[in-house]
């Protein structure tokens, strides 16, 4: 079906003529020659493209132009009159004109803008639903997660999305998904239509990590044969987000402080600062106020980073939220098998709420997926799970040093035990083996200070 392009102009010949070069070009033409027929053509016959004059009977054309862009923000308008003066086109730009041209027109020349001015429309529109999926992707309802401390997780972050803060710092063990909820912050903000850049601090090497961070200039070392933006500049009304940021130099660490504090940064050899409006959030697995004591973190930086910070709880604390991302992972990862759909068995069931998840929902998910591909059975059972899961079942739990080895195992009473007065008893060890030093005692128990003062509080108030 043909298009159909709307011309506004009070001039009859002049209509005509664009008309007929409109049908030349397989264009279905629709003509208006004032104010109030070109705002009701435009609703009635939703056309493609307007031609506009600015000089109408009954109004201006620019008043037009502001009409047509809040009814539909992607349209395509190109102003035509014979008095191109400077402030009219400024005037016409600024309101949103996709182009202007002179009388008379030039008809090749119309020719090209109307179809350039179509393919723009056309890729702006796959834009749009490209960032609207993007953002379906990546909101906090895909966050899987009814457990209260994924709640207060959930709410704190939405309230950090919404909000203006510059800087925020992610704290969660390895596998908490600490990226997913960077980037519900980023698609759930008023910067979600520019850029989310993210970077490993782990995996970059640290002589490289700066100019990849601030870009270098030409000249600035051996191999700068080119200027280089960096991620800071690619970021730009974005957001930066900074995993495993404690694995940064000191040295650089200094240097992103000024950044952070300054809003300014500086390429590598460059010789003048460059404003920057970028979002900061940072992760870590580390508790940084600890590394911050012992000296391998600025403290300074600890806190601007955490103007606010969210700790994302690990999986052995989010209760039934181990099912309900079991359930998940099986439909995701089994999802183009044939037949009904495939379940965990109690047993499993029963093996996953014990389990300590050391891994987080990164082992919850490795193990799903081992079990989908060695099992073929509906009910998916212990059998092709992990030997540690298939083996401790919820019969036990551990405790795991800094380094990832087993420090020992608490057997379940035959009678039960209920699970705060364990978890007080653990807390009552750990401060009595750090001499009453709660970051220690964290570090013990492998959660930060601020859960050990949670936990100590939520014990006194059951007292």
């Amino acid at each position: 079906m043909a298009e159909k392009i709307l011309v506004v102009d009070d001039e009859k010949l002049i209509r005509w003529t664009l008309c007929e070069a409109l049908r030349g070009w397989g264009f279905v033409p629709v003509e208006a020659e004032s104010v109030v027929q070109a705002l009701q053509l435009f609703e009635s016959e939703s056309p493609v493209v307007t031609l506009l004059d600015i000089n109408l009977p009954d109004g201006s054309g620019l008043d037009v132009l502001r009409e047509i862009r809040r009814r539909e923000s992607e349209s395509v308008v190109v102003m035509i009159t014979a008095n191109v003066l400077v402030d009219d086109t400024i005037a016409a730009l600024r309101a949103g004109a996709y182009d202007f041209i002179g009388k008379p027109v030039n008809l090749d020349e119309l020719h090209i803008t109307i179809r350039n001015g179509m393919e723009t429309k056309s890729l702006r529109k796959e834009v749009s639903q490209l960032h609207r999926e993007q953002a379906g992707a990546f909101s906090f309802d895909q966050i899987i997660g009814d457990s209260p401390a994924m709640v207060e997780m959930k709410s704190l972050a939405r309230k950090v999305a919404a909000s203006d803060v510059s800087s925020v710092l992610l704290q969660g063990e390895s596998g908490t998904g600490k990226d997913l909820v960077a980037k519900a912050i980023h698609y759930s903000s008023k910067r979600s239509r520019k850029p989310f850049i993210a970077i490993n601090c782990a995996a970059i090497p640290s002589t490289l990590i700066e100019s990849e961070l601030f870009g270098f200039e030409k000249g600035a070392f051996t191999d700068a044969k080119a200027r280089k933006e960096g991620l800071f500049e690619q970021a730009e009304g974005g957001t930066l987000f900074l995993d495993e940021i404690g694995e940064l130099e000191l040295s650089l660490q200094a240097k992103l402080l000024r950044v952070l504090e300054e809003g300014m940064f500086r390429r590598v050899g460059g010789l003048r600062d460059l404003p920057l409006d970028v979002r900061v959030i940072a992760a870590s697995n580390r508790d940084l106020r600890a590394a911050s004591e012992s000296g391998t973190f600025r403290l300074d930086l600890y806190y601007r980073l955490s103007v606010i910070q969210i700790d994302i709880p690990p999986l052995r604390e989010r209760g039934d939220d181990v099912l309900n991302l079991a359930d998940y992972f099986v439909r995701m990862l089994d999802k183009n098998r044939r037949g009904g759909a495939r379940r965990l068995s109690k047993e499993a069931s029963e093996a996953f709420l014990g389990y300590y998840w050391t891994g987080n929902v990164c082992e919850l998910r490795n193990a799903i997926e081992r079990a989908l591909i060695l099992d073929d059975s509906e009910e998916i059972s212990l059998r092709y799970m992990p030997r540690d899961l298939a083996s401790e079942g919820p019969a036990a739990f551990h405790q795991t040093t800094d380094g990832g080895g087993r420090a020992g195992v608490v057997q379940l009473p035959p009678g039960g035990i209920p699970l705060e007065d364990v978890e007080q008893a653990l807390i009552a060890q750990a401060l009595e083996r750090s001499g009453g030093n709660i970051t220690k005692a964290g570090e013990l128990l492998g959660i930060s200070r601020d859960r050990v003062r949670y936990r100590m509080k939520k014990g006194a108030a059951g007292a």
